[in-house]
């Protein structure tokens, strides 16, 4: 549907797109006879003297790129209130809408995708430009896969000023790099950090950061690890997974630049298999050449040649003979180079340490030596995954040029499923942790109805999921919680009264003696422990008891020793009166 004709040229044929500075329309150039894409900025950005300036100025710049990857700038201009620019049109959808509509994509077709846009990248940083504002969004796929990065009109060059227009930062929050999110000097490894983004929401098809209100999500970006791609799909090659963390560090410093990204990939490409990887420095079969002429006497030679090879047996041809020769050469030169490495080279050179190095950086390292690569992915929870373990031969050895250094790569710890600890004894929790190649951390005591020793709570729970190698915390059981009594008086009382009110207060029975005395028979002398003493639940009371004086014998009565005499009356925690 037709929306105009703006500034008597561009005929705007239907609106595809906007967002927060611009809406976009398809449109056509009816001087050059062409489609094109026309952004022409919200109304509210006009009045906006200083914005329109900076705006303009750095379309201009963005316009001098032109690049396969780049979506080409062909004309900045203002119609009466409306700033506009045109654009080349790209049929396709943008990366956010295949990424919508796919889930996810491949590993391959994520790493072809993020080195494409890395190379739109670094054509802009070599003109001293910066995106500022890469995410999906801004990222259009044609039918064909290729790859185009629009919307360099907020692109900025690069100056020691802060990254900001009037103080606000550009910029797509889940996008954003930390130093966007501080509102600090922006550099060309800012737009990295949102391209480690994108590969991140790419492979995994969610984003690495999410919260409730925009303040919220850049405090992630600043203070915050993302979770590691290989959690959310474990198929995922751990190199791939470090080159999302190297891209996606927090500090500026430790991220590649867009140039050692695309070699990052391109290697994670031939490592994995993945004909993208293998595009650099090819030559093309189709190209045009400057060849020599073939005169008369060539064509007569080469004809007299064929005729020949076809009488000749194959096994005693030319072709035959020579690819017999060829394959022992290639076959005897590769198991020298495998063995020895250059074996007409006595020049010897000594192995770099690269243990607990990126995976990237070590290889670097070796080649930088003149060594050769191999590299050999095993689990390992104590080395993050992409870091080198181990290396062979050994750091510092003297070796021969070329020869094979293989690097032991983490793959992280092997993803175990938390099982269910509770109930069991402690010994038995960890033999049963043991066996699953998982280790005790800490233990914790807690009171509890449950028998001592028991198993409470565990850390991470059941049914977590946990990297073989890592610490499982518990809370075991430290038995029942000791209660106090206060031991009543008992002075007087019979025995069975007695047994009654050691019952209700959780006391035992002990020893139970007798001793002549005049008191009545049965009743109770002495007691121990002595009335008004606190002691623990289960605790046994002894007692004396009356039983009848014989003649002339001494009774309790007259003895020292005797008891306390029994008090007139008690208080209610003695249960009489």
């Amino acid at each position: 549907m037709k929306q105009g004709v703006l500034d008597q040229r561009y005929e705007l044929l239907e609106h595809i797109g906007g967002g927060g500075m611009a809406d976009v329309y398809k449109a056509h150039d009816t001087v050059l006879d062409r489609m094109v894409a026309v952004k022409i900025l919200h109304a509210q950005l006009a009045g906006d003297e200083d914005f329109l300036e900076k705006f303009h100025l750095e379309a201009k710049g963005a316009a001098r790129l032109s690049h396969p990857n780049i979506v080409g700038i062909f004309d900045v201009g203002q119609d009466e209130d409306k700033h506009y620019i045109v654009m080349e049109y790209i049929a396709g959808e943008t990366l956010k809408k295949k990424i919508q509509r796919e889930g996810k994509l491949t590993v391959e077709e994520a790493l072809r995708i993020a080195k494409e846009i890395a190379r739109a990248l670094r054509e802009a940083h070599k003109n001293n430009l910066v995106h500022c504002d890469i995410k999906p969004h801004n990222i259009l796929v044609t039918p064909d896969g290729r790859v185009k990065v629009a919307d360099f009109g907020i692109a900025r060059a690069v100056t020691s000023s802060t990254m900001t227009y009037n103080g606000n930062v550009i910029g797509s929050v889940h996008y954003f790099s930390p130093e966007q999110a501080k509102g600090t000097k922006v550099t060309p490894k800012s737009d990295v950090y949102s391209l480690g983004v994108v590969l991140y929401e790419m492979l995994t098809g969610v984003l690495p950061f999410t919260g409730e209100t925009t303040v919220s999500i850049a405090l992630k970006h600043l203070q915050e690890e993302p979770r590691p791609v290989c959690q959310h799909d474990r198929t995922l090659p751990p190199m791939v997974e470090a080159i999302v963390q190297k891209a996606m560090a927090k500090d500026p410093e430790d991220r590649p630049s867009s140039d050692e990204l695309i070699e990052d990939i391109q290697q994670a490409e031939r490592f994995l298999g993945f004909e993208g990887g293998h595009d650099a420095g090819e030559v093309d079969p189709f190209a045009t050449r400057l060849m020599q002429p073939i005169d008369v006497e060539m064509r007569s030679e080469a004809e007299g040649d064929e005729e020949d090879e076809k009488a000749r047996p194959f096994f005693k041809s030319k072709i035959f003979i020579a690819a017999a020769i060829f394959l022992v050469f290639i076959g005897f030169s590769v198991g020298a180079f495998l063995a020895f490495g250059k074996f007409w080279s006595m020049a010897e050179v000594q192995v770099p340490d690269v243990k607990e190095r990126p995976m990237t950086l070590a290889k670097q390292l070796l080649e930088t030596a003149n060594l050769r690569v191999n590299i050999v992915e095993q689990f390992d929870a104590k080395i993050s995954a992409g870091q080198v373990i181990s290396q062979s031969p050994d750091a510092g050895t003297m070796v021969k040029e070329q020869r094979v250094v293989t690097i032991y790569v983490s793959k992280g710890g092997e993803e175990l499923t938390m099982p269910n600890l509770k109930g069991l004894s402690r010994l038995s929790a960890e033999n049963k942790l043991k066996k699953m190649g998982l280790t005790v951390g800490s233990v914790y005591e807690k009171v509890s109805e449950q028998e001592a020793w028991t198993v409470l709570e565990q850390e991470p729970s059941e049914g977590k999921k946990i990297q073989k190698g890592q610490s499982v915390d518990l809370t075991i059981s430290k038995g029942k919680p000791i209660k106090l009594v206060r031991v009543p008086n008992f002075y007087g009382d019979s025995l069975e009264a007695a047994k009654d009110r050691l019952k209700q207060l959780r006391l035992s029975l002990g020893a139970v003696t007798r001793e002549p005395s005049r008191q009545a028979t049965g009743t109770i002398l002495r007691q121990t422990p002595s009335a008004g003493t606190e002691v623990d639940e289960e605790t046994t009371v002894d007692f004396v008891i009356a039983e009848p004086a014989k003649p002339n014998a001494p009774s309790s009565n007259d003895r020292k020793d005797d008891g306390p005499a029994k008090p007139p009356s008690r208080t209610s925690d003695t249960g009489k009166k």
